[in-house]
């Protein structure tokens, strides 16, 4: 299956391409950070004026006009469908279950102090164990299950203070 990424201009303008789609153009790097490109005979001069790869948003210039881009590929997608996008995990005031399981193990209790990355429950879900882990530092302040609970997907399982 081929890689899809959706792209962001301007957080208003969005479409969505495969790496092979890229093959249409002609390109050829000038340097480090810029390309020039050639389409429909029409000639681009791209520059990357930031990059920030952990959070896959770059601002550009094409032609000397400034844009910001976001990126997201396949992962990203299935990311932010679950519930669980990077860059709103400090914003997070509780967890709902990714998908329909069974609570194998709860790690923490109401009050605890948690870290990001922190184990929280266990949910098994088509017979494989799956670690909840915390998006944020914060304080528990309601586990919404128990051991042994069955929930579906988008039950509450814990909320942050």
């Amino acid at each position: 299956m081929p890689v899809l990424y959706k792209v962001l201009v301007e957080g208003e303008w969005s479409f969505e391409m495969d790496a092979d789609a890229l093959n249409a153009y002609d390109m050829a790097r000038t340097d480090a950070t810029s390309v020039h490109v050639l389409s429909d005979h029409q000639s681009y001069e791209t520059n990357i004026l930031q990059a920030d790869f952990n959070d896959k948003h770059y601002r550009i210039s094409v032609n000397g006009k400034p844009y910001s881009v976001q990126i997201s590929d396949n992962l990203d997608q299935l990311i932010s469908d679950m519930g669980f996008e990077l860059g709103s995990a400090r914003n997070i005031s509780q967890i709902e279950a990714p998908m329909p399981g069974l609570i194998l193990d709860i790690q923490v209790s109401e009050g605890d102090t948690v870290r990001e990355g922190d184990a929280l429950l266990v949910l098994e879900a088509m017979k494989m164990e799956n670690v909840i882990l915390s998006p944020r530092e914060g304080v528990v302040k309601k586990v919404a299950v128990t051991r042994g609970m069955a929930v579906d997907k988008k039950h509450l399982l814990l909320e942050f203070e």
